[in-house]
């Protein structure tokens, strides 16, 4: 005990400990801002002059907190304490190094030291991702995430460029430090939630964008894409995006710019009349049915002479069109607003919903003209997002990550991968370990962009597209070949009927993927997440990288192997971990805490619901994201006796960024089981948008079970039937209110 408060002194002595200071702490030419409890900026300046104004990876500066500490020692230094770590500095003049600047983080149980140079390992970090997966063939190494099993992250902003009265420029010089250190130990969700405090939320996006895309690099007439259109419902597919790649815009009257691959025509704004003579009642047709159009764009070389907008475009410049055509200069503020007036404009006023940036140029143009080390995508991603918000709209660009920052412009675009099973085994820890970087939402080229013919390859994109379920979009795309074409109806019988299964669960679990797309905009939770988060003290947590959760309800382990037999079954191995597991195929239960072999024929793969936790569906419809919600599914499986479980149904208008102004509604569905007496309650919905609906029927599916021997709705008896073959009770509810209360109680044998 004496020697206990002898310590206790000495530290009283040595460091005076003050409380509500102010943030940032300014120390000479360094400066610190306690942003969370896991997250310190620290910066030194030679003039002592710090940078106040946001970065495209910095962009939110009112990010602060008072939780933490303030203290000086004797001997001149100062210590900034939170409840992560304890970062100590020397205030001599120079800037961080190894004798005046320490950080000391908490590692479990364990106090671990930092010094200013450090960088993560590999093997330690859980991994990030990369800009592009163009031309790669299975496996890559990509960036560091934010995610270590050192329980700490370095980003280095020194240098990058700031943003001034909406517009970007560089950094002084002066500015010569600029890093964030993050500490969280294995609180996974913390350090995210940490990034987006200073980077930015994750946008919620559009719904739209959650559905079935068809995609084609090719040449397609309006007739034709109209017969697309026609075969989606001819063959029972659902459809939500069309894309039309770059074939919509004129190519061979370009004669200037560098273009891309032998072609000066990738960049282009003006219609294919021989492709597309109307094209405005084409996308109004497409819009009236629904479904969204987004356009190819390469905009490297600008808007030409060739373009139909050329001359209006150079009188906003103040040149005349006999001028020498200006360079693509994304640095300049007046060449882009004319840029977007005239290359993208034209085209949204007669219903283009959004561009896909297809940039590809680096090797063109890698860096924006005038300002130091900022790349085109960079610039191009914050622009075109910014530009897709008019009208109240959620932003919406389709382009490749860029980088920490990239997350705030859903959504993303993998890039020209090869189709192949490597591929397919690798696209799953990429998708997952893009998380770790805040980067939620990608539209892979379901399939593989390059590939083989559906001779030697219907198997492989029939897996693919099992893993697409649970992507956060489900689009297929190919190069440009006759041989390849990935509406699935041209893949055979068999690759045919099980992609129709995965594309109506894709549409029957709607309201489930946009609520746990809620659920990442509102708590920084990736979609699709490691078995890290759930369990990070658990090692084999971190050696499942061809599984994962999607969301709170499901496990996915898809099939990434050819299979045997005409039926190609396959097997893998899967890590359940603890709780109760149902194949969400057959409905067959698996106790938690264990690791199975699971089979799966080419129909189905290894999807495991979580006992417990009720699932909002909805019937099948072909607008799986625009069909409103006038009758809700909630399928359960049994939890353990005495579990209770809540899962939140988020509702809005799909579009606007209404949901920003409260402008939404969640319904909290319940589940308790005592014994053997099933609970499920549909609390009264919270919340309002425009166009949501007072009233909605409901079908309440318990699954894995005997028949009931009673129901009840709201106290009364109620009808009920039961599916003996799939053993799910099915209780259909006619409309009521919203704004009410609904309990069905089942009683089993």
């Amino acid at each position: 005990m004496k020697k206990q408060t002898l310590l206790l002194l000495l530290f009283t002595a040595c460091f005076n400990a003050s409380f509500g200071q102010n943030n940032p702490i300014v120390l000479g030419n360094a400066r610190f801002t306690v942003i969370t409890p896991e997250l310190v900026r620290m910066e030194y300046a030679e003039d002592a002059e710090f940078i106040n104004e946001p970065t495209l990876f910095a962009i939110n500066r009112d990010a602060t907190c008072d939780d933490f500490k303030l203290s000086t020692s004797s001997k001149g230094w100062t210590q900034i304490s939170t409840s992560r770590m304890r970062i100590e500095y020397l205030n001599d003049g120079f800037p961080f190094g190894q004798c005046n600047f320490r950080i000391f983080y908490k590692k479990g149980k364990e106090e671990k030291r930092f010094m200013i140079y450090q960088e993560n390992s590999k093997e330690s970090n859980l991994g990030g991702t990369v800009q592009t997966l163009d031309g790669e063939n299975g496996r890559i190494e990509v960036d560091n995430g934010i995610l270590s099993r050192d329980g700490w992250f370095v980003i280095n902003d020194d240098y990058k460029p700031i943003l001034k009265n909406g517009w970007i420029e560089n950094r002084p010089k002066a500015s010569i430090m600029d890093r964030y250190f993050f500490a969280y130990d294995k609180d996974y969700n913390a350090a995210l939630k940490s990034l987006t405090a200073i980077s930015g939320e994750v946008p919620l996006p559009r719904k739209s964008a959650l559905g079935a895309w068809y995609c084609r690099w090719w040449d397609y007439s309006e007739d034709e894409y109209r017969q697309i259109v026609k075969e989606y419902k001819e063959h029972d597919f659902p459809l939500d995006i069309m894309v039309f790649d770059m074939g919509w815009h004129t190519q061979k009257d370009a004669t200037e710019g560098t273009g891309h691959a032998g072609n000066r025509g990738w960049t282009g704004y003006s219609w294919n009349k021989d492709l597309f003579p109307n094209p405005d009642k084409l996308i109004k047709e497409f819009n009236d049915d629904n479904i969204q159009v987004a356009l190819n764009d390469h905009p490297h070389d600008g808007i030409r002479t060739h373009e139909t907008t050329y001359k209006e475009f150079m009188n906003s410049l103040g040149k005349s069109a006999i001028d020498r055509t200006p360079l693509f200069d994304a640095g300049d503020s007046v060449y882009m607003n004319s840029f977007f007036k005239y290359a993208l404009e034209p085209h949204e006023k007669i219903g283009v919903d959004f561009w896909w940036l297809d940039w590809q140029q680096d090797y063109l143009y890698p860096y924006v003209r005038g300002i130091y080390g900022l790349t085109h995508l960079e610039w191009l991603n914050h622009l075109y997002f910014k530009h897709s918000q008019k009208d109240n709209k959620r932003g919406m660009n389709y382009s490749r990550w860029s980088g920490f920052g990239s997350h705030r412009y859903p959504i993303q675009f993998s890039g020209d991968y090869v189709g192949s099973w490597e591929s397919l085994e690798y696209q799953i820890p990429f998708t997952v370990t893009s998380g770790n970087s805040a980067c939620f939402f990608w539209a892979h080229d379901i399939g593989g962009f390059y590939g083989d013919s559906k001779e030697k390859a219907w198997e492989l994109y029939t897996r693919w597209t099992q893993f697409g379920l649970t992507n956060t979009s489900l689009r297929i795309h190919s190069v440009y070949d006759a041989n390849l074409d990935r509406r699935p109806w041209l893949w055979g019988e068999t690759a045919e009927k099980s992609m129709r299964i995965i594309y109506h669960m894709r549409s029957e679990l709607m309201p489930y993927l946009y609520s746990t797309v809620w659920q990442a905009h509102k708590e920084t939770l990736p979609v699709l997440r490691g078995m890290y988060f759930e369990f990070p003290e658990n090692e084999k947590a971190y050696k499942q990288e061809g599984q994962y959760f999607w969301g709170d309800a499901f496990l996915s382990a898809p099939i990434t192997a050819a299979g045997t037999g005409a039926n190609k079954i396959a097997k893998k191995e899967v890590w359940l971990p603890d709780g109760i597991w149902y194949n969400f195929f057959d409905n067959k239960k698996y106790e938690g805490n264990q690791t199975i072999t699971a089979s799966a024929d080419i129909y189905e793969f290894p999807l495991f619901a979580k006992g417990g936790i009720p699932i909002p569906m909805q019937k099948y419809t072909d607008r799986m994201t625009s069909k409103s919600l006038d009758k809700l599914v909630i399928r359960c499986f049994p939890g353990v006796d005495g579990q209770s479980s809540t899962f939140e149904l988020y509702e809005d208008d799909g579009v606007s960024l209404d949901y920003k102004e409260n402008k939404k509604a969640l319904t909290k569905l319940n589940y308790s089981r005592k014994k053997n007496v099933h609970t499920i309650t549909i609390d009264p919905t919270q919340g309002m948008y425009e166009g949501q609906l007072s009233k909605r029927s409901y079908e309440i599916q318990l699954a894995a079970t005997q028949k009931a021997s009673k129901v009840l709705v709201n106290g009364q008896k109620a009808k009920f039937t039961y599916n003996s073959e799939n053993r799910i009770n099915e209780i259909a509810i006619s409309d009521k209110n919203i704004r009410s209360r609904t309990v069905v109680v089942i009683t089993l044998p």
